[in-house]
């Protein structure tokens, strides 16, 4: 994204601080996950949340290797680039920043890096990471690139990637490899460049403009078809991204309408990459999606991670699947049987304490907009999972998980608002081992909420948190 304004919050952080002083956003448990599940904070081997947004992934070897932005919770200014690893996409090993906030230029301090994303050049071994580089007013994009020898880095930032010996003026940004190595960075507006073949430079303009308005683009390859999509101007909120294919990555392209249903916004995401999963049986195309959450982009920004289904009519996201399993061996992927017990929101062993409605239409569901009021529930088993009603009026929960010492396993942030209501989990604890745990979850007074260059405002109208479910695992 690109059209926020980030000289903002300047009072409001003061108190944002305060509240994250009493809030370490991330886990104190390292636990293992057994599935992909979409719009939940993520943990690596060390219990911190996984911070990887605009991101891609590029298999090396027999890993996959995770690519994306980190990020603070107090400016959208570079924090670095976060490398994690993983053999079966579940569960991410942190591996290094691999490339960290420079001491000064373009890339030091209060400047911006964005939508990071990683080849490995076939001729030479040699890994590069190409980015958006910026001003935190965004006055000053251009694409940017960095180099190494090993795939997690050190990266060495290179600067500004030439075409005719000019930087390319553009923000949202992406890259594609096709199947004979040429590499290729692409522009908003759905534009296409192709590297030299020791991609350090632009040769050509392989494609010219799309669309205007046309950003996060993001290109894959099936058989002899090439699927190029791209999401609207939204700033931080989340629309219906779309797509267009072609034969030729010259075009013609042709528009093919929105990736998910009109109104689901993408399943409250915005296109960053599509991973082939390619096995021995078949191959998933994994439609890689960033839940953004300003102002709270590490605590609370989370992934979409979906199985992309082909039809001959084209491509789409048609359900969300909250959970899901693919095997990296065959390629097989397949939806996640539930494991879990559900636990209602009337359950009498749910301990309500402030001001909470208990509201019951198509769907039973307990709010409340008061800061500080909690709920809590205890209960024996290795996992806890929170559903909540989400809509235009939610605010963050604050989520602690303590076992039966009363020690913090867990605790951090869930952002609860969307501008398409729904019924979704929010949360889900690692894999714990069996015992007494207790979760609490409290409305923490915060809300995403900003406005872009236009001084447009967006974001949540209301403080509140929806109370749907629990779901348990024994």
């Amino acid at each position: 994204m690109f059209s926020q304004n980030p000289i903002r919050f300047i009072s409001a952080f003061l108190f944002i601080l305060s509240s994250i002083l009493n809030l370490p956003l991330f886990a104190q448990q390292a636990g293992k996950t057994d599935a992909i599940y979409s719009g939940l904070p993520w943990y690596d081997q060390n219990g911190k949340i996984v911070s990887a947004h605009g991101a891609n992934i590029i298999k090396d070897k027999d890993k996959y290797y995770l690519f994306g932005e980190a990020h603070s919770d107090t400016s959208n200014a570079f924090v670095g680039f976060n490398c994690y690893s993983s053999k079966d996409l579940y569960n991410w090993k942190f591996e290094s920043i691999a490339l960290p906030v420079q001491a000064a230029g373009k890339l030091g301090p209060n400047r911006v890096g964005e939508r990071v994303k990683v080849m490995k050049n076939p001729k030479s071994g040699e890994y590069f990471i190409y980015m958006h580089v910026d001003t935190l007013g965004y006055k000053d994009q251009f694409v940017g690139y960095a180099t190494a020898k090993n795939i997690t880095g050190p990266y060495v930032f290179k600067g500004p990637i030439l075409f005719n010996g000019k930087p390319i003026k553009k923000w949202d940004m992406g890259t594609f490899q096709d199947k004979d190595g040429t590499g290729y960075i692409l522009t908003h507006g759905g534009v296409i460049h192709q590297l030299a073949a020791d991609y350090k430079s632009i040769i050509a303009e392989t494609n010219k403009q799309i669309s205007t308005g046309f950003e996060s683009p993001t290109l894959f390859r099936k058989g002899n078809t090439y699927y190029f999509i791209g999401s609207n101007l939204t700033s931080w909120e989340k629309n219906d991204n779309y797509y267009y294919t072609s034969t030729s990555l010259s075009g013609p392209w042709t528009a093919k309408g929105l990736l998910a249903p009109k109104d689901k916004l993408t399943w409250n995401s915005q296109s960053t990459f599509v991973l082939a999963i390619e096995g021995s049986k078949d191959t998933t195309y994994m439609y890689m999606g960033d839940r953004w959450s300003f102002p709270f982009q590490l605590s609370a920004a989370t992934y979409v991670w979906q199985p992309i289904t082909f039809s001959a009519d084209g491509i789409s996201i048609p359900n969300y699947v909250q959970s899901w399993t693919v095997n990296t061996s065959t390629g097989v992927h397949a939806i996640k049987k539930s494991d879990f017990n559900t636990i209602e929101n009337t359950n009498k062993l749910i301990i309500y304490q402030g001001n909470w409605k208990h509201l019951s239409d198509s769907i039973s569901v307990s709010r409340s907009a008061t800061k500080g009021d909690a709920f809590s529930f205890t209960f024996k088993g290795t996992q806890i999972g929170l559903y909540a009603m989400s809509s235009s009026d939610n605010g963050y929960a604050s989520i602690i998980l303590t076992n039966k010492k009363g020690k913090v396993l867990v605790k951090n942030l869930v952002d609860t608002y969307t501008k398409s209501p729904t019924s979704t989990m929010v949360f889900l604890s690692p894999i714990l081992p069996k015992d007494e745990y207790t979760l609490t979850v409290t409305v923490s007074g915060l809300k995403p909420n900003w406005s872009d260059k236009k001084k447009t405002n967006y974001g949540s109208t209301d403080y509140n948190i929806s109370l749907d479910k629990l779901i348990i695992k024994e």
